[in-house]
């Protein structure tokens, strides 16, 4: 079927679906395939259930209702691309190492206070991500903003294909998902696979003049910085992180809800872009101190008797050093400072090296106890008696809840799989 005609079908739908357990009444469902499940078997169901038509790759599948076409993932992707172009709307695309979702999250709650905005839902940034994204926008969108992720060269650069951006934000670059690029070199070359879209299509991008990298490979291009000196267009000073974070701009202070120094430019590029659409620096500030951190993203958490840091939801090498040296400069009413880390996961060759360069970090910190879970931890060397090892988050628990942590300044961190936001029960 062509993709013109399929997007009729689509606009006289109530949307897309990949899942029948989410399935609502006159969507398409698109029948996706993965390792260890096939879309095209539950497609007749789906159809039974209240999907308008199936879009399967299965010709073994026979029904009325059933769309065949030779790929449905990369039909999904077309079909994503159509109607972004069928909108013509301001597209504000960002990817990074580290701050995706936060600064997507900030982004949204700006641009959304002047313009109908639709954004990436939760951290949904990869080939299947950015398509639903895409298919969510319809005629009231103004704006959308979709997050990419990758790890692999090449990603990023597909996405923009679907997503066609107009504006493009790169939080950083740091040590994230190194197993799948290969290098540090291989991670700057794939995230700024975004700069020469918007470089090839006149797109404009965003970014902080103080970032040294970002700041060489754009310096060529249609580019708006912030930073917070005033050799930049919109100058946004660093108060304070003690612990919220605290701006100036304008003569207008804002506090947010965010804490520790590294979530300084995630807020300047929000408050920048949101400067850039026409949105009053009033505005600006309500937006982004009424955002609360969910998720397990440097939520500060307070106990009976512990104050914690919760930001768990993932961890690369230069997230969890700033994460630590953060804390470290940290002004805590706790004169006990602890902090439990967790395997940092996709490191490849690269993991030893740098699970024992976190741990060489540690042994000469401010850090009063120190507690790292995860078989990666586990292998690593210390001769420091306030660093304990366990195997899994499971036997940390069994310890914390025999040996009491009180009246601390707690950190958590470490990759999704870890699943550290357990430990709270008993801190």
């Amino acid at each position: 079927m062509e993709i013109k005609k399929l997007h009729q079908l689509f606009l006289n739908s109530s949307g897309v679906c990949t899942d029948t357990r989410s399935l609502n009444n006159n969507q398409l469902f698109f029948a996706l395939k993965g390792d260890s499940f096939d879309g095209n078997q539950y497609a007749v169901k789906a159809i039974e259930d209240g999907a308008c038509f199936a879009i399967i790759d299965d010709p073994k599948i026979i029904h009325s209702k059933a769309i065949l076409v030779e790929n449905v993932l990369q039909t999904l992707q077309e079909l994503a691309n159509f109607h972004r172009n069928y909108l013509s709307i301001p597209i504000i695309a960002l990817t990074g190492s580290n701050g995706k979702t936060t600064t997507k999250e900030l982004i949204h709650a700006v641009i959304k206070t002047k313009f109908n905005c639709t954004a990436t839902y939760g951290n949904l940034n990869n080939h299947i991500g950015v398509p639903l994204t895409l298919l969510k926008m319809d005629t009231s969108t103004e704006i959308g903003v979709v997050e990419m992720g990758a790890n692999h060269l090449y990603e990023i650069d597909q996405l923009c294909k679907v997503a066609q951006p107009n504006f493009g934000y790169i939080t950083n670059i740091g040590k994230a998902h190194l197993e799948g690029f290969g290098s540090e070199e291989n991670i700057l070359l794939g995230k700024t696979e975004l700069y020469r879209h918007l470089d090839t299509n006149k797109g404009i991008i965003f970014g902080n003049i103080e970032d040294a990298i970002l700041t060489e490979k754009s310096k060529k291009s249609n580019a708006i910085y912030f930073s917070n000196t005033s050799k930049s267009d919109y100058q946004i000073k660093f108060i304070e992180a003690q612990p919220f974070v605290k701006v100036l701009v304008k003569e207008t202070e804002i506090n947010s809800n965010l804490i520790g120094a590294y979530n300084y430019t995630n807020i300047a590029a929000s408050i920048a872009i949101g400067l850039y659409f026409g949105i009053d620096i009033t505005a600006i500030k309500q937006a982004i101190e009424k955002y609360i951190p969910a998720n397990n993203r440097s939520q500060l958490i307070k106990t009976k008797t512990n104050q914690l840091i919760l930001d768990a939801y993932n961890a690369n090498p230069s997230s969890m050093t700033a994460a630590i040296k953060n804390f470290e400069n940290d002004h805590t009413k706790k004169d006990n400072k602890v902090v439990i880390l967790g395997d940092m996961f996709e490191l490849g060759q690269y993991s030893e090296k740098e699970h024992q360069s976190i741990v060489s970090h540690l042994e000469n910190s401010k850090i009063n106890q120190i507690f790292l879970a995860g078989d990666h931890f586990f292998d690593c060397s210390t001769n420091s008696k306030k660093i304990a090892f366990f195997k899994s988050t499971t036997s940390l628990i069994s310890h914390l809840k025999t040996y009491p942590i009180s009246n601390s300044a707690i950190l958590i961190k470490g990759s999704r799989g870890m699943k550290l936001e357990q430990t709270t029960e008993f801190l």
